[in-house]
């Protein structure tokens, strides 16, 4: 990610200041950003902005964070940022910020970055809506990232929903997960038709729903739909909070499908099971279970399974996170010269690619080689060619890696291995505002995962 850094004249700091305070100032570095952009000789380019993201930070860290984020995603969308670092518990009621407009190069075509920290100190913070509203571009969407767990049902997030187009959260973030979750999911139920909502929990859930759909998509599968029986979710971590992930999975599946929750129950160590009815009175099985696996942060999902039986066929589809897989046997002699880094297909490939051009250049001068190594004459003697082996060694840093296993009737298993690449904080944030926070997949698998987690 991209960080601003201080420029002379299109920095404003202040302290003990008012929001008409930072409004004029922001005014007055929109225009020096406009001028120093043009030059002595040009003329100021239109400003161009697409979106309003406010985020809003309990402390330092956090606003970092936002900070960070909302420049990177600036450097593709040209916007206003503004930071709201809330410190409620700070009695002196005062605010100081900063404004700031830099330009953020991308292949010689400078997009305006304009940036608004305000730090508020006691009370005002509470009017989160008052602060922000007289910043706001008009006739643009207005986005509010909490970053911590947002205050549901306080009045303070209300007012702010009524200047903002959507809220975005983070689900695997909440200090309350269990209450929180149900919060959200009552915004969803409740709130205006037109309100957006997206969780970057549910982005990160995408590698998984994606592989599943694929799974059906061919139109030789798409009976198998209506023969599921059973779909077992292993997650890192026990409690209820912990189950987040794998319950907006479950959501997704029965409000995809229609089906609808009999009874559910949960367990110790992390087990739950449910019940859903699917169309025909035809019972569907779902098993919760936590797994602990060192490389997975509580809350994540590990292993997704599902079977079931279609005209008369049997399947099953197991998709799991970072396999143990044991390393092969074989001599691998250049291994060591071409490291893959991993075993996912897009190192191996690489390493394979490399190896398969130092093995070329060997071919082509290997009698001269032998000659000046032995004495011999060319092509007396000659050690046998050696094989190319990709290495099945992985680094920690390559585990987001899942394994896909299908089993169809009297077919054999197809294998699949896949490399998820890691995203960055910013790189799914831009994801959920691209759809305009507004998927009424999430909304609906949200609140299907709701009247699972309350069954519990």
């Amino acid at each position: 990610m991209t960080a601003v850094s201080p420029q002379p004249g299109l920095d404003w700091h202040g302290e003990d200041v008012t929001i008409a305070d930072v409004l004029d100032a922001l005014n007055r570095v929109r225009h020096s950003f406009a001028r120093a952009e043009a030059g002595e000789e040009g003329q100021p380019h239109p400003r161009s902005c697409v979106m309003t993201l406010v985020s809003v930070a309990p402390n330092s860290v956090e606003e970092t964070r936002a900070i960070l984020a909302s420049t990177a995603i600036a450097k593709d969308h040209p916007s206003l940022s503004i930071v709201v670092r809330d410190e409620p518990r700070v009695r002196s009621g005062r605010i100081d910020a900063s404004v700031m407009a830099h330009p953020i190069d991308q292949q010689n075509h400078p997009a305006a970055c304009e940036l608004v920290v305000l730090r508020v100190q006691g009370a005002a913070g509470a009017h989160l809506a008052g602060l922000v509203d007289p910043l706001l571009v008009s006739g643009v969407p207005v986005y509010l990232w909490w970053l911590s767990t947002p205050p549901f049902g306080s009045a303070e997030l209300n007012d702010a929903l009524r200047i903002c187009d959507a809220l975005v959260v983070d689900s695997s973030r909440f200090e309350r997960p269990y209450n929180s979750f149900l919060a959200l999911s009552d915004i969803a139920l409740k709130s205006h038709p037109h309100m957006g909502l997206g969780d970057l929990q549910w982005e990160r859930l995408s590698p998984w729903r994606e592989t599943t759909a694929q799974f059906f998509a061919p139109a030789s599968r798409r009976h198998l739909m209506n023969g599921v029986s059973e779909i077992g979710i292993d997650y890192a971590g026990e409690g209820r909070g912990n189950r987040i992930g794998a319950a907006m999975l479950a959501g997704w599946f029965a409000s995809s499908l229609g089906w609808k929750l009999q009874r559910a129950s949960g367990g110790g160590g992390g087990v739950m099971a449910a019940i859903y009815q699917a169309e025909g009175w035809r019972p569907v099985q779902f098993a919760f279970r936590s797994v602990p696996r060192s490389y997975v942060m509580p809350g994540e999902v590990s292993a997704l399974r599902i079977a079931g039986t279609s005209a008369g066929q049997s399947f099953s589809l197991s998709i799991r996170r970072d396999p143990e897989r044991a390393r092969r046997p074989e001599d691998a002699r250049f291994a060591s010269l071409h490291p893959a880094g991993g075993e996912d297909d897009a190192a191996n490939e690489l390493a394979q690619r490399k190896a398969a051009r130092h093995l070329g250049v060997v071919e082509q001068n290997r009698e001269s080689l032998h000659h000046t190594s032995t004495g011999d004459s060319p092509g007396e003697s000659l050690p046998a060619r050696p094989k190319v082996l990709a290495t099945e060694r992985r680094r920690p840093d390559t585990s987001d890696v899942l394994l896909t296993m299908i089993d169809i009737g009297d077919a054999g298993t197809l294998r699949h291995v896949q490399r998820v690449p890691p995203e960055d904080e910013a790189a799914i944030l831009q994801r959920v505002l691209f759809m305009g926070a507004r998927n009424p997949v999430f909304n609906r698998s949200l609140i299907a995962a709701a009247e699972l987690m309350r069954a519990i």
